[in-house]
């Protein structure tokens, strides 16, 4: 896992519960690479795990909670650093749709090594039909895909409803977001 997503965390950890917290979920995880991440380094997705669990037994918030939470920090984080993909797009479904044929394409020029999530869409047949981001990583992070769905929208300013199924085929975990508008009203 690239190193951006590890500096993020920590960037997240100390904004929301303190350096001290950050410090002693380093101890209490002893990673492999000693914690001391780059944002361009690579480092065993593991480790965030273990973080995030630790946090979990330390603050009693779920880690779905924490891993959406974090996906939502970490969207916020891109629209400001790769501010050109969002601004390309114009909104939130424009966005989605080029995460795996652009998006991706980008990432993985910079970084050759990077694993990253598929994504892949199915365009409502009629206005009443939800939009569907299929999520596919041997990774697990759907809650984190959520969050950076919805700072997405939040990004665009744009409201939907969203549910998911979620299943697990092998090592291969897949998750369906049914993406549906939520016209603006007035008042």
């Amino acid at each position: 896992m690239k190193g951006i997503v590890f500096t993020e965390f920590s960037t997240m950890v100390e904004s929301l519960f303190g350096e001290d917290m950050l410090d002693d979920l380093l101890d209490a995880t002893d990673p492999a690479s000693g914690g001391a991440y780059t944002s361009v380094g690579t480092y065993d997705h593991k480790e965030l795990v273990d973080m995030v669990v630790e946090l979990h037994n330390r603050t009693d918030v779920p880690v779905a909670k924490l891993i959406y939470t974090f996906g939502e920090h970490l969207g916020r984080t891109f629209s400001e650093k790769f501010s050109s993909f969002f601004e390309e797009a114009g909104n939130t479904l424009a966005f989605l749709k080029q995460i795996d044929n652009h998006i991706h394409v980008e990432v993985r020029k910079l970084y050759p090594d990077a694993e990253l999530p598929g994504f892949s869409y199915t365009e409502p047949s009629t206005p009443n039909e939800p939009f569907e981001l299929h999520y596919s990583s041997t990774r697990g992070f759907a809650d984190l895909a959520e969050g950076l769905i919805q700072s997405t929208s939040s990004y665009y300013n744009e409201k939907f409803e969203l549910k998911r199924k979620d299943w697990v085929e092998g090592e291969v975990h897949h998750c369906i977001f049914y993406i549906t508008p939520i016209e603006a009203t007035e008042v």
